[in-house]
């Protein structure tokens, strides 16, 4: 509404230009009044600029008031409409209350009067002002609870980003964020770019990341790093929105909107800190759930991660692969003839020897991967972005890395082991989790059922 960015703006139509020249004595000290001597000069008024309030006459030549009411009420209807007419059409007035006019004054019309329904309209027009932007306001928190349900900090990013666009009634952002759990590789959203942009945005800023400020609070923008990476991808902006979103411990990362039009305003402003506030409190939320997952997910006798913890990273896994066309590899690894171990040298041996071989597995793969004992002396490890070639490749290392290994045994004592291994590719081998287990875990017994001490991948079982 008009009157939120300065004076309110009066519309008076009337074909006596006395009629026209006392209202606009009596309210330009409180408005900006445009005067209109018939129905068409008022509509051109209302196309070239919005108004608060119209006052009509209902009596004119050619189209008349009320024609003026019905067209105002389709093509405007944020626009009050009072009627003035003589006291010997009072009935049309009423019909004009039927049809959608606020008021209606009575000719000759006083100066109190005038200025009673002005100062009326502009009221009525700030509470209900007031009403949307508490509704408005209302219905943002609401929409910000679902960030109360992410888990992932992938998701909280993810989600927020689109919040804040939809709260901001923009088109276009991304999300960049660290990935704790993946080191060294940044996460990345984007919303409102084809697909080759995406890509594009993609490579521009996981080669080299942007310097993320999360304890800075909303930033505008108008020209910096972002902007010239973004020029120079044929991405033009005017003003950006940088949003950081930090949590307690090593998470956090930053909502980037891209304007359109009109910088944003303090309520634009308000809405987005809004959003941010609450995604800052949801990944949070969301490092705690990780911290106490991750205790639950540690095998207590190797401090790898369980089968439980698996599940749930290979899901995590498989989706963002399918998402962003990449494989991923798993390896199934059981050691060869473990029994004797137990037998000859005792369970407690027994368990020190799974420790070292959760180091050693350890130590052949990368801080992105993830190493998890499925149950007594099986292994499996979830190789992220890795093909069969690879994967085959890093299971043989493995393999030979524990051929080679001296275990201690005890007190100057040693004793030499080999193992098994099994591996399945994303999504050459399966796209679910069952599926890629299942091949792994065929593929393994496989590699025993040749001799042991070897690597079979699951495109051999066919």
């Amino acid at each position: 509404m008009t009157e939120l960015a300065g004076r309110a703006r009066v519309l008076v139509v009337d074909d006596d230009r006395f009629q026209r020249e006392l209202v606009s004595d009596v309210l330009r000290e409180r408005a900006d009044v445009v005067p209109c001597a018939n129905v068409e000069e008022a509509l051109g008024a209302l196309r070239a600029a919005p108004a608060d309030l119209l006052l009509s006459d209902l009596s004119m030549p050619g189209r008349s008031g009320l024609e003026l009411l019905q067209q105002v009420m389709r093509d405007h209807p944020g626009t009050d409409f009072v009627i003035v007419t003589a006291h010997a059409s009072v009935r049309s007035a009423v019909e004009a209350l039927r049809l959608g006019a606020s008021d209606y004054l009575e000719k000759p019309v006083r100066p109190e009067d005038l200025i009673l329904v002005l100062e009326r309209t502009l009221g009525r027009r700030r509470l209900l002002t007031e009403n949307q932007r508490l509704r408005d306001e209302l219905s943002l928190h609401q929409s910000c609870r679902l960030l109360s349900s992410c888990l992932e900090p992938e998701d909280v990013f993810a989600m927020g980003l689109d919040l804040a666009l939809r709260a901001l009634r923009l088109t276009r952002g991304f999300a960049l964020y660290h990935r704790t759990a993946l080191p060294g590789a940044d996460g990345f959203h984007c919303r409102g770019f084809s697909e080759a942009e995406e890509q594009a945005l993609r490579e521009a800023f996981a080669s080299k990341p942007v310097t993320l400020e999360p304890s800075g609070g909303l930033e505008r923008r108008t020209r910096g790093e972002v902007h010239q990476r973004l020029a120079s991808l044929g991405i033009g902006i005017g003003e950006l929105l940088v949003l950081p979103i930090s949590g307690d411990d090593a998470e956090g990362g930053a909502l980037f909107l891209l304007g359109e039009g009109e910088p944003a305003n303090e309520v634009d402003l308000s809405r987005a800190q809004v959003v941010a506030e609450h995604a800052t409190l949801a990944l949070r939320n969301a490092e705690r759930y990780r911290a106490a997952r991750d205790r639950a997910f540690i095998d207590d006798v190797t401090e790898v991660y369980n089968a439980r913890y698996l599940r749930e990273a290979l899901d995590r896994e498989i989706r963002r692969a399918e998402r962003y066309g990449t494989e991923l590899s798993i390896l199934f690894l059981d050691l060869d003839r473990f029994k004797l171990v137990n037998d000859t040298h005792g369970h407690l041996v027994g368990s020190n020897t799974l420790r070292q071989l959760s180091r050693l597995i350890e130590g052949c793969v990368r801080q992105v991967d993830t190493v998890a004992r499925y149950g007594g002396d099986e292994f499996t490890i979830l190789l992220v972005d890795t093909g069969e070639r690879v994967g085959r490749t890093i299971a043989e290392r493995i393999r030979q890395s524990v051929e080679r290994h001296a275990f201690e045994a005890g007190p100057g004592r040693t004793h030499r082991l080999s193992c098994s291994v099994g591996v399945a590719t994303y999504p050459a081998h399966g796209r679910t989790r069952e599926a890629l287990l299942d091949a792994s875990d065929k593929a393994m017994y496989r590699a025993k059922s040749q001799g042991r001490n070897r690597v079979v991948s699951a495109t051999e079982l066919d």
